[in-house]
C-alpha cells in the first residue's frame, strides 16, 4: 500500500507540470462548472474539506462562500499551485485524514477516489471527519459507462514527460458495488451523473458542436440516463 502511495504521488507531481494546460476552456471548464453547481447548495457558511484538491480550481470557487475551506492532496507539486492561489491547503492521504472527528459540514472529492486502492478506508475516514447531519459529495468512475468502454480499448493517454494513465492505480465501480462499500453511517440521498455520451473531450472545442454537446450532456444528466455517465457522483448524508 505504501508503494501505491509513492507511485500515485510521483504520478501527480509529474502531472502538475501540465495539469492546467487545457482546464480553463471547453470540456474541462464545462465539467468544473457543473461540479461546482453540485456543491454550491451545501457550501454557504459551512466548514468544507476537499479531499484531493489538486491545484485548487474547485476549491477557489467553493472557498468564496464557505465559512472555512481546506484542501488536502497527496502531491506537493499540485499543492504548490493551489497555495499560490492563497488557498488553505495541506499534504496528506485520503486514508489518513489529519483532522479531528466531526470537523466538517461538507466533505467532497472529485477525480480522486478512483485512484485510491483502499477505497473503503478512504470512505471511513471521510465519514469520520464529517459531522452528523453533514454531507459528502463524492465522485467515482462509473463501470457502467461509455467512458469505461473507451478507456479499456484505447491506448493509455500521456500525462507527463515520462508517464501515462497506466502509471496510476485506477478502478471503475458500479453503483451496487459502491453501496456495499459505504460505511453504515453514510446514506445515499441522490445520485448524479457527468459525461454521459461525450466520446472525446475535444468535441467541446469544435465551434457549434461544443455548445450542442454541452446542452445534450446537461439534459442527459438530469434524466435517468445519468446512471450511465462516465462520472458517477453520490450525494451522501452523514447519519
Amino acid at each position: 500500500m505504501t508503494q501505491d502511495l509513492h507511485a500515485t504521488r510521483r504520478y501527480y507531481d509529474t502531472f502538475s507540470e501540465r495539469y492546467e494546460a487545457h482546464r480553463h476552456a471547453g470540456y474541462h471548464r464545462w465539467l468544473d462548472t457543473r461540479t461546482v453547481a453540485l456543491l454550491r447548495p451545501h457550501v454557504e457558511g459551512r466548514r468544507v474539506l476537499e479531499v484531493g484538491c489538486g491545484t485548487g480550481l474547485l476549491l477557489r470557487e467553493v472557498a468564496t462562500d464557505a465559512k472555512d475551506a481546506v484542501g488536502l492532496d497527496l502531491s506537493q507539486g499540485m499543492l504548490g499551485l493551489a497555495a499560490s492561489r492563497g488557498l488553505r491547503v495541506l499534504q496528506g492521504s485520503a486514508t489518513a485524514l489529519p483532522f479531528e472527528d466531526h470537523t466538517f459540514d461538507l466533505v467532497y472529492s472529485f477525480k480522486v477516489l478512483a485512484h485510491v486502492p483502499d477505497l473503503e478506508g478512504a470512505l471511513r475516514e471521510m465519514a469520520r471527519v464529517t459531522r452528523p447531519g453533514g454531507r459528502l459529495v463524492l465522485e467515482f468512475y462509473n463501470r457502467d459507462s461509455l467512458r469505461h468502454v473507451i478507456r479499456r480499448v484505447r491506448p493509455a493517454g500521456t500525462v507527463g514527460h515520462q508517464t501515462t494513465e497506466d502509471d496510476v492505480y485506477t478502478r471503475f465501480h458500479g453503483l451496487d458495488e459502491l453501496r456495499s462499500l459505504l460505511p453504515p453511517e453514510l446514506m445515499i440521498e441522490r445520485t448524479h451523473g457527468l459525461r454521459v455520451v461525450t466520446l472525446v473531450p475535444q468535441a467541446f472545442a469544435v465551434p457549434m458542436l461544443g455548445d450542442w454537446v454541452a446542452r445534450l450532456e446537461d439534459a442527459l444528466s438530469a434524466s435517468p440516463l445519468h446512471r450511465l455517465a462516465g462520472f458517477l457522483v453520490l450525494s451522501l448524508l452523514r447519519r
